[in-house]
């Protein structure tokens, strides 16, 4: 597995997985196609500027065109100041395979390393069984089941955090695809 920058050229992924109703269903429901265009052009642009870190999942670095899902970092404020948020998602074909853990993993080994973002948080939909599981394996600490907006709608979240400096588990590195 390897990770890389989003690119303007991903955007049927992006398509793939905000569009779909059952890869969107914890998080409110799908997104329109129209504008996703736009949304793939400023990720890749943030991107690109080191604003903010939109990874794609290559599954297998000998097939760069194939993309498994997402994996990003950015800070954003939510009205008490910045902090952190980390998000994934991973298409139901390579679900089950652990490609996501890995990538998270390795988003918070980027962050350590590179002594930015701070403490990370993550809000994964409370039913989301899967990404709740990666927040438990990887380190994160949970802090409240709470309501948050996400592209205007609320939903029910396991509200997660992280310092990668310090709580990243010393779980045993997988190899890599």
């Amino acid at each position: 597995m390897r990770l890389r920058d989003v690119t303007p050229d991903d955007v049927d992924a992006y398509v793939r997985m905000r569009c779909d109703p059952d890869m969107m269903a914890g998080l409110g429901g799908p997104l329109p196609p129209e504008g996703m265009a736009d949304r793939v052009a400023r990720d890749a642009e943030q991107a690109a500027a080191g604003l903010a870190w939109y990874k794609m999942i290559v599954p297998d670095p000998g097939s760069p065109g194939v993309v498994a899902g997402t994996v990003a970092l950015w800070s954003h404020d939510a009205g008490d100041g910045p902090f952190s948020e980390i998000g994934w998602m991973v298409l139901p074909e390579f679900q089950g395979r652990g490609l996501g853990k890995r990538a998270v993993r390795a988003v918070l080994e980027q962050a350590r390393d590179a002594d930015r973002w701070g403490l990370v948080h993550a809000f994964p939909a409370t039913d989301n069984a899967a990404s709740n599981g990666i927040c438990r394996s990887v380190g994160f600490r949970f802090r409240e089941r709470l309501d948050v907006t996400f592209a205007g709608r609320t939903i029910r979240s396991d509200h997660w955090t992280i310092d990668p400096r310090t709580e990243l588990t010393a779980a045993r590195r997988e190899p890599a695809a």
